[in-house]
């Protein structure tokens, strides 16, 4: 069995298709896996770390931007595509995919819709409520589309071809033990926060870290702070962090790196984890059922994120404190509550794991093996 993989721009999008992948290689351990994603993304690190092979091709997301500047991004943004698909119908004549399956990102659409337009069976997951604009126009010829949620069915025109089938993630979140998570990570003993706003990093987020460390030092550092600054905060946020009078580097008790690429090990040896609301991450903290503090990011389509934290908080699974909201101070001591009380931590965690669709990979497994036949 021969399958490709699509998708790029941020870790939501690409840690999904790798954990399907992985179900795939388990059920199949002779089936060859491709993924193609975007020149300069965050797929070029996670996947080749997963053990995949990637074909990156140049690509650009439209902008929304009524002025020239938009215009000229839309207009090669449209070239790239066009590239894109012409390079990957040369990739499927010689990889010969018994079926494509696409998680997200502007990256996905060109080997999407090359896939379709050379007769080969497609499926497209998306882990929104609402569809994203790469979703809606490559779901319009897909053989299988994979959402989420329920709520999802109704925004597409075929619901006989929408299944819905939850988040996947790696079994690692759902597996990994909080007390060998914490031994291999040399931690037994302590307790454990967890701080990640995205593969790209949120800069007010990260300003809001970055006061908070002087804080810890303040209190002669109460618990182990493992932080993921994102791409673009770790170009500026350690030096803040220098600024603000805290010495990170030599600090054992501050972890402060740009990504987190063990995270199901660093989830799970967690007391408290605070992050985006993204629907994959969100489903990650659920299979790990590690207490969070989630703040949703204000900056995406349909407020989607907002809806993600309200569902795990309404549940007994999360806190949720909006970005306005959100100061160092009000933070530092929602994690302090949360640290002084185990059996509030204890009831979140059941709370989490009570929401997540476990066999998500599996089923989209099964429908990969019907596409292929």
């Amino acid at each position: 069995m021969n399958l490709i993989f699509t998708c790029g721009g941020t870790a939501g999008h690409i840690n999904p298709a790798i954990a399907v992948a992985n179900m795939m290689k388990q059920r199949h351990p002779d089936a060859k896996i491709l993924f193609i994603g975007a020149v300069g993304k965050m797929e070029e690190k996670l996947v080749p770390q997963a053990g995949y092979e990637l074909k990156s091709l140049p690509a650009s997301g439209l902008s929304r931007k009524l002025n020239f500047g938009g215009l000229k991004q839309n207009v090669h943004a449209v070239k790239c595509v066009f590239n894109a698909v012409s390079e990957c119908k040369k990739i499927f004549k010689e990889f010969k995919p018994d079926a494509v399956i696409g998680t997200g990102g502007y990256a996905s659409f060109p080997a999407l819709y090359a896939a379709q337009s050379m007769g080969i069976p497609t499926c497209v997951h998306e882990a929104n409520a609402v569809p994203g604009v790469t979703t809606k126009m490559a779901a319009k010829k897909a053989d299988r589309v994979l959402v989420a949620f329920e709520e999802s069915v109704q925004y597409y025109a075929k619901p006989e071809k929408v299944q819905v089938v939850g988040m996947p993630i790696r079994r690692e979140f759902i597996s990994t033990k909080k007390e060998d998570a914490k031994r291999e990570l040399g931690l037994t003993g302590k307790q454990v926060v967890v701080s990640a706003f995205g593969s790209l990093g949120a800069k007010v987020m990260n300003e809001t870290m970055a006061e908070m460390f002087a804080m810890e030092q303040k209190d002669g550092f109460p618990f182990h702070h493992i932080h993921a600054t994102g791409s673009f905060g770790w170009e500026w946020m350690p030096e803040k962090v220098r600024n603000n009078g805290v010495d990170w580097e030599s600090c054992e008790a501050i972890d402060m790196r740009e990504y987190i690429y063990n995270m199901p090990t660093v989830m799970a040896a967690a007391d408290v984890i605070i992050s985006r609301a993204g629907a994959s991450t969100c489903n990650e903290i659920g299979a790990s059922g590690t207490p969070c503090i989630l703040i949703p990011s204000p900056n995406v389509t349909n407020n989607h994120q907002e809806k993600n934290a309200r569902v795990l908080a309404d549940r007994g699974g999360a806190v949720m404190i909006l970005e306005k909201d959100c100061t160092a101070a009000n933070m530092y001591e929602q994690i302090k509550n949360l640290l002084a009380s185990d059996d509030s931590r204890e009831q979140m965690g059941e709370a989490l794991r009570g929401l997540v669709q476990l066999d998500s990979a599996e089923q989209i497994c099964d429908m990969l093996e019907e596409l292929a036949k």
